[in-house]
């Protein structure tokens, strides 16, 4: 039934969902970002027409669009109720436009005209991540070659090491996934979506806030107690490291359950003398090496304690190293595949964090005592 939507749906699904009070919005004087109109951004996307749809997520839709002077744009669509005071949105708005780094896409401005809260992106022209790799078709418009697919790896990750040590709040993304990823012309990682991303003052370690990401991209002490830090962002980059290199998703429930699920099968390789005939039978030309660390620096990511995670500064180095990646020391992460099974792997979702006394089937750890209910979006 989900696949069965149309785009005609999808197109009004996002308009209705993008609705707030009618009452007249007016921009602060004191504003630096560029303030598009409304009339605008329904030239440039044909009225937001469905066939220049090119991808929705939880926080709205997206368009391609193209200016009366010729500049693609992304036009982004909230879905919001508004309830954010319009300075406050304002202000965080301000924040993500003033961040400048090859490997952030770029908010050129947005609209707040009336009813409408609309964002205005550069335009990443060969899609996301999720895309190019794992295409529904039979197989994905763009093959990535092992050359352009550590490329990418090295971009995000001194993306996101920007956003956690260096952007002016800092940053933690809370939904790093491969749909978030924009590739530009010349396959540059664009890290997007900053709509679940909350700013980070530099006194502040940690952020208490409702929990909102994409399963199996899920730090579990997040999923556990709600407790934001930039550990998680990086457990969610060691996966995406993980797919990348394998060019195949984290979790696919089409695969023998010993299969399934990509942490534990790389760890089974690891553990078992493996992992070198695996990274030489993906099917691409590859530098086995480069691959292999890589592939250890997903899993130093991916510790199961956020404090034996490695900066993504370090982690930066560690790629650009030459030098072979020792994990001996690394412990195993508990088992999560129950888990994925009873919520569904892949699934959007968020949670509600309560106290119990008792151990329950619903926990994500069984040596906790938090219970962590999953509530599914449709």
């Amino acid at each position: 039934m989900k696949g069965c939507i149309t785009d005609a749906f999808r197109g009004l699904l996002c308009y209705r969902k993008s609705s707030v009070p009618e009452d007249a919005t007016i921009p602060p004087t004191h504003t630096k970002i560029k303030i598009y109109s409304y009339k605008e951004l329904s030239f440039a996307t044909d009225n937001f027409n469905t066939v220049n749809l090119v991808g929705q997520g939880g926080f709205g839709c997206v368009y391609k669009g193209r200016l009366k002077d010729e500049t693609l744009i992304a036009v982004k669509v909230l879905s919001i109720d508004s309830s954010q005071g319009l300075t406050e949105f304002f202000n965080e708005i301000e924040a993500v436009s003033s961040l400048s780094h090859d490997n952030l896409v770029r908010l050129y401005g947005c609209c707040v005209e009336k009813k409408h809260r609309i964002l205005v992106y550069d335009y990443a022209e060969n899609n996301s991540i999720a895309h190019t790799l794992f295409s529904k078709t039979s197989k994905p418009s763009i093959e990535l070659s092992w050359e352009k697919r550590a490329q990418i790896c090295m971009g995000i990750a001194q993306g996101l090491a920007f956003l956690h040590e260096e952007a002016i709040p800092r940053i933690v993304h809370r939904d790093i996934k491969p749909g978030n990823i924009l590739l530009s012309r010349d396959f540059v990682p664009k890290i997007s979506d900053f709509g679940l991303a909350k700013l980070l003052s530099p006194e502040m370690t940690h952020i208490s806030t409702r929990i909102a990401g994409t399963l199996g991209y899920l730090a579990p002490e997040y999923a556990r107690g709600a407790q934001l830090t930039r550990k998680a962002d990086i457990y969610s980059f060691g996966i995406l490291l993980l797919e990348i290199v394998n060019g195949r998703r984290n979790v696919d429930t089409k695969l023998p359950k010993k299969d399934r699920y990509l942490l534990e099968k790389t760890w089974f390789l690891v553990e078992h003398n493996q992992l070198t005939n695996w990274v030489n039978s993906i099917g691409i030309e590859i530098d086995t090496k480069t691959a292999c660390n890589f592939i250890k620096i997903g899993l130093m990511c991916t510790q199961d304690t956020a404090r034996l995670r490695p900066s993504m500064s370090k982690v930066v180095e560690m790629m650009k190293s030459e030098m072979e990646i020792d994990i001996q020391n690394l412990a195993r992460p508990m088992i999560v595949s129950d888990f994925m099974d009873l919520c569904g792997g892949g699934t959007q979702y968020t949670t509600t964090v309560t106290n119990t006394d008792h151990l329950s089937t619903y926990s994500l750890l069984s040596t906790q005592s938090t219970l962590a209910k999953c509530q599914f979006e449709i």
